[in-house]
């Protein structure tokens, strides 16, 4: 691991750095830590060696910062005495919020997300990121380098919440609507930079759509093998709803509008992401992001992904196919309305299901369908399993881990975990 720079940066005052984060594109920034109050914050400390050009950049990120207000765009702070003097070049240092979960790029890289993160962490990933860039674009300011090593993840009172950083490369549209300059991850560039063409805030649609794509799938949307600058000419001719390409054996390059297998969605909402996807990821920056809704003076993307994220979506796996089921539930569908389409499906009598929040209360006949959903579509309560045995198949599994409680010819089963199973009748449901 290579060593910080200056040794004197190690203590500073009361502040004591424990670890180097990470380097952008023009600093490495660093986690001090205040000896007394144990309070954490990340500083960017400018390179020793800047051309004026990047000067320029480094001083615009820190006004910028300082300006914006938001939860899903990491926070300045302000710089303690103690640590002004180590700041190099006359260039001030940046002081912000230290996310302590990592970036999104240490989450896509674990094994079990080769084929995409969760449903539920999409799904996050889609409110967090997609709220923050619209905040950015209502203060006139365009990014340039989304991409998953920018976005961060932080613990707020055990929910976690996903923060755009790195702004060295942004925009303040103030100076003009239309850009010119070539910047950011090539990977998750716009086409339209490739060509030096001018180019607005539908540069960052394409780049967000970039991720969403990977976040679902694993892997980038259009020829993920090949540098931007090789596949731009095979994919330049894509229709308007291609979201992904393939090269084939023969080097024949292949389209398709619908996201692959294997992922982690449900059929619930394939679908509207995939119309999202088709939104964002469109070859014209003139048509990307389907244009402005005149009533709501929103783009049609975000107008799109408001609706997924308002949907209340029930999962639920059928033990004796192995199947899983999504029901997309209506405002105020009643609670019997459900079990009749579980019982269409399942061919379970809606008589032989009883449903349970996962506290154990059962749920209320006389409220909506959507009580068991928490936060929308992204914060499931619980899962409804149809498990095809009798209690006294059940019981030749492993009896000690799990308590009992019998009420007439309904079994309660209370896992060790934090789930609650319920196994009545021929179900089991958890």
């Amino acid at each position: 691991m290579e060593k910080p720079p200056f040794k004197q940066t190690q203590v500073c005052g009361s502040w004591v750095m424990k670890e180097r984060l990470g380097t952008g594109g023009f600093g490495h920034v660093y986690l001090y830590q205040h000896q007394e109050t144990s309070e954490k914050i990340a500083v960017k400390l400018c390179r020793l060696e800047l051309n004026a050009k990047n000067k320029d950049r480094w001083s615009r990120e820190i006004q910028i910062m300082k300006k914006l207000n938001h939860i899903n765009v990491v926070t300045a702070r302000d710089v303690p005495e103690e640590m002004k003097h180590i700041a190099l070049n006359d260039l001030p240092l940046l002081a912000m919020e230290y996310c302590s979960r990592g970036d999104l790029r240490k989450l896509l890289s674990k094994p079990e997300n080769c084929c995409g993160l969760k449903e539920s962490d999409v799904l996050s990933l889609l409110n967090d990121v997609g709220s923050g860039i619209q905040y950015l674009h209502a203060n006139k300011i365009i990014h340039r380098d989304l991409k998953p090593e920018n976005i961060v993840l932080q613990d707020i009172n055990g929910k976690l919440v996903h923060k755009i950083i790195d702004l060295g490369y942004a925009k303040d549209l103030d100076q003009g609507s239309l850009c010119t300059s070539f910047v950011g991850t090539l990977q998750y560039l716009a086409p339209e930079l490739f060509e030096s063409k001018p180019y607005t805030v539908t540069v960052d649609y394409w780049s967000f759509g970039t991720m969403i794509f990977e976040c679902s799938c694993g892997f980038r949307p259009f020829l993920h093998n090949l540098q931007p600058v090789q596949w731009t000419s095979k994919v330049r001719n894509k229709g308007p709803k291609d979201i992904m390409a393939v090269e084939d054996m023969n080097g024949e390059v292949r389209f398709s509008t619908h996201l692959p297998y294997p992922n982690n969605l449900s059929r619930t909402l394939l679908e509207p992401l995939e119309t999202l996807l088709q939104l964002m990821l469109k070859w014209d920056p003139v048509q990307r992001g389907g244009g402005v809704n005149p009533d709501t003076k929103q783009p049609q993307c975000f107008g799109l992904l408001d609706q997924i994220l308002r949907m209340k979506v029930v999962h639920i796996l059928n033990m004796t196919t192995t199947q899983v089921h999504s029901f997309l539930l209506s405002p105020e569908e009643g609670l019997l309305s459900l079990q009749q389409r579980i019982e269409a499906e399942t061919k379970i009598e809606h008589l032989n299901q009883e449903l349970l929040q996962e506290t154990g209360v059962m749920l209320d006949p006389r409220k909506p369908a959507a009580q068991c959903v928490l936060d929308g579509v992204f914060s499931i309560l619980h899962k409804f399993v149809f498990y095809p045995y009798t209690i006294s198949d059940f019981l030749e599994d492993s009896i000690s881990q799990y308590e009992f409680s019998v009420m007439g010819n309904k079994a309660i089963i209370v896992s060790t975990g934090s789930r609650l199973c319920l196994l009545f009748r021929h179900c089991l449901l958890f």
